[in-house]
């Protein structure tokens, strides 16, 4: 039932803009609760560099005392990919076109990933 709902909410984000080719939902630890990634990316290796990256924005924000960490955005000559917190036990990762209208885009994250909190 809550794997449903996770892939419902992901289906409507990379609905929402042409722009995101993929999405998932992970525990903090690095663990795949849903995803709607390409068959040619390995879920496991994804889990676990976006829970890194994410660990290391907290501590990173922390550290440098610019109060808690909403999102690490990561840019790349083939596109962007996008973590943010969705509530206390869970990560949300998208991948976006190079030349994705990233406003839009963290609008719908926030949005998607305010719903994940409330299901986890």
């Amino acid at each position: 039932m809550r794997s449903e709902m996770l892939n419902s909410i992901l289906s409507d984000l990379n609905g929402s803009s042409a722009d995101i080719e993929a999405s998932a939902v992970l525990s903090t630890d690095g663990l795949m609760m849903a995803s709607l990634l390409p068959g040619s990316m390995d879920e496991d290796r994804v889990g676990a560099m976006s829970a890194a990256m994410l660990s290391l924005g907290d501590r990173t924000a922390e550290e440098l005392a610019r109060g808690a960490l909403e999102q690490v955005l990561i840019k790349g000559d083939k596109g962007y990919i996008l973590m943010t917190h969705a509530g206390k036990e869970a990560v949300v990762t998208v991948l976006a076109k190079p030349n994705a209208r990233l406003g839009l885009i963290f609008l719908d994250v926030k949005r998607a990933a305010e719903n994940i909190g409330k299901i986890i």
